[in-house]
């Protein structure tokens, strides 16, 4: 193993991400970050600003430090050395991203929660509390539970309550007396903040407040992962507040989907001129037939299809502004629709521009390209659209978006689901959750497990199938659905016709050479179906029930939802890490899991477990 050369690979990514902390500092700056029919935030994100900065100053010793280790490696990269490249710089990706989020003091989630009437209230524990992210903690009396549950219900609860609302929300007259009898409990006092307290803009300086809880560094490391792997999940509960989260944080947080997204790609730049290796992993991510060639000619074109992915988000950029959208709004937009991410900038996700349904569409588009193979796309520019039609993984992946929609959207007008009032929302609530899912982009405009349950477990199904293969979508791709429906049935005619011989083919006349491909199929989806088991398990038997709180009966289906989403790089899943819920409520132990979740499937499997192999890291 030269270890040497995988330093000096590493320093330059760490560089590449401290260089790209940059353009989130400008956003820091007064006058400059505006969302959509807002006014521009006046004050300089000092938080933020000195949280970049040193994340920054972090990012560069460490790459000052791995690059010197090798800048005298020699050598070329092969199978191994290039496996370990990829597994490894998600790893250092994950890190050095989640270092502004702890730096800056980035909220997660009010502190406190009440899961039933007859409970006491729950308030967070600690940034090293792994095992329970919630503990109980009694009030006297039901006076103070009124006015805690008063702060809880307000909405959003990040503004708190003025004296009038809240003694009308508790029915208690002396609610401020009350408040007083809590600051001054011990137990209390670190939850609740008061008028005056503590700094705060005018529409809350004199209100009544809960304390929100900063991100640990499981949640650190949580989102950012999340945002480079392209899954989109989040443990953020307020989008669009600037006390909980600012406009530099919330472009670092979507930035990272543009890196996860182009990373992808760039690896296979850099690796694709090592021979063999880059074409040991270019099989990994591309898991069908594919065309040989040359190291140059393979690398010429990972550089055209980078090529094709910057321009996409430009012209998408351009687009959503002309829509309505401000340039914040829309690059962090674009970044999350062409990467397959998901992060918004808002709560309701794409359906805060409901009253837009031009915006909808144009990311419904985008989405279907980025979930598309991108070599049929550069063939497409090179003027040979055939290839793009007579390819079976993509007719297969346009008959899927197109038959799921036409099922969600005659049962959810049938039984007349919330967003399917009328012909024009139907077909594009319906229409804009089918392609989100299946790309694994994890946008909503509707918040899709209010659904009826064949809408709902469609889309679960469809959180197993994924995009193309090279493509900037997760999951476990449309092609090897193809192919392993395939294998099923030559093995099934075997046996009742055991002497015939019926090579694998992709499509067509075109067989698949591969002896190892089909093996490859198979083992993939055990693993998949393996790893599903064991986070499943994981979840409901580590997180505690107070997680779920008065719906504990719905923690079985909700923890395999959260492994699904995650796993297969989707985002939001069902019941309490739904479209309008976030992951912020699981304890670091599941947080930590789901973050290998997502990077195992983000990466195929493969690069990461091989990294806890001790034969992997011998010479021999």
């Amino acid at each position: 193993m030269n270890i040497r050369l995988l330093a000096k690979l590493l320093g330059t990514l760490s560089a590449l991400i401290g260089a790209f902390m940059l353009f989130s500092m400008p956003w820091a700056l007064p006058n400059i970050g505006r969302r959509t029919d807002q006014r521009p935030h006046g004050n300089l994100e000092t938080e933020s600003f000195w949280a970049l900065l040193a994340s920054m100053a972090i990012c560069f010793v460490v790459a000052a430090v791995l690059y010197g280790y090798g800048r005298r490696a020699k050598g070329r990269l092969y199978r191994k050395e290039a496996m370990a490249v990829v597994g490894l710089s998600w790893i250092l990706a994950t890190v050095l991203g989640a270092l502004p989020y702890w730096f800056s003091g980035t909220c997660r989630g009010p502190a406190v929660r009440i899961i039933h009437p007859d409970a006491p209230p729950l308030v967070a524990r600690g940034s090293w509390q792994w095992f329970r992210a919630w503990r109980p903690q009694p009030v006297e009396n039901a006076e103070q539970f009124r006015v805690i549950q008063a702060l809880v219900d307000a909405k959003p609860n990040v503004e708190g309550l003025s004296l009038s609302d809240l003694r009308q929300r508790s029915g208690i007259a002396a609610a401020d007396e009350v408040f007083a009898q809590l600051k001054n409990d011990a137990n209390w006092s670190a939850y609740l903040v008061g008028p005056g307290e503590e700094p705060a803009p005018f529409d809350r300086a004199s209100n009544y407040r809960l304390r929100w809880t900063r991100m640990t560094i499981c949640d650190a490391l949580f989102e950012s992962q999340s945002g480079f792997s392209t899954t989109g999940a989040s443990v953020i509960s307020e989008l669009q507040d600037t006390q909980v989260i600012q406009y530099s944080m919330l472009f670092w947080r979507s930035s990272t989907h543009f890196l996860g997204g182009l990373g992808i790609i760039v690896l296979f730049v850099v690796l694709l001129g090592q021979g063999s290796a880059g074409k040991a992993l270019m099989r990994t991510e591309v898991p069908g037939p594919t065309a040989e060639g040359t190291s140059a000619r393979m690398q010429h074109s990972a550089w055209a299809f980078a090529g094709i992915y910057v321009a996409l988000v430009l012209i998408l950029t351009v687009i959503l502004m002309l829509e309505g959208m401000s340039a914040f709004d829309a690059l962090c937009h674009s970044f999350g629709t062409m990467a397959t991410g998901g992060f918004s900038t808002y709560n309701n996700s794409v359906g805060f521009f409901a009253d837009k349904p031009a915006i909808a569409y144009t990311i419904i588009v985008f989405m279907i390209l980025a979930g598309t193979n991108f070599t049929l796309m550069y063939l497409f520019l090179l003027r040979q659209p055939g290839k793009l039609l007579a390819d079976v993984e993509w007719r297969t992946y346009l008959g899927i978006i197109l038959v799921v929609t036409a099922l969600i959207v005659t049962v959810g007008v049938g039984v007349g689901d919330s967003g399917f009032e009328s012909a024009g929302t139907a077909m594009q609530n319906g229409l804009f959750q089918v392609a989100s899912i299946i790309t694994t982009t994890g946008f909503s405009t509707h918040d899709f497990d209010q659904w009826n349950q064949l809408s709902r477990l469609l889309l679960l199904i469809l959180m197993f199938v994924g995009g193309c293969a090279g493509s900037t979508g997760g999951g476990m791709k449309v092609i090897r659905h193809v192919l392993f429906g395939r294998i099923l049935w030559i093995q099934l005619e075997r046996a009742f016709h055991p002497r015939v011989v019926r090579p694998l083919r992709a499509s067509g006349d075109e067989s698949v050479d591969d002896a190892e491909l089909s093996m490859g199929i198979l083992v993939y989806f055990g693993l998949v179906l393996t790893l599903f088991v064991f986070g499943w398990l994981f979840i409901v038997g580590f997180e505690p029930d107070s997680t779920w709180g008065d719906r504990v009966e719905n923690k079985l289906i909700d923890s395999a939802s959260s492994v699904v989403a995650t796993l297969n790089n989707i985002g939001p899943g069902l019941g309490s890490v739904g479209p309008s819920q976030n992951y912020g409520n699981f304890s670091g132990l599941s947080k930590i899991m789901l973050v290998w979740m997502m990077m195992l499937g983000r990466l195929e499997i493969w690069p990461i477990l091989v990294l806890f192999a001790p034969s992997f890291w011998r010479d021999q």
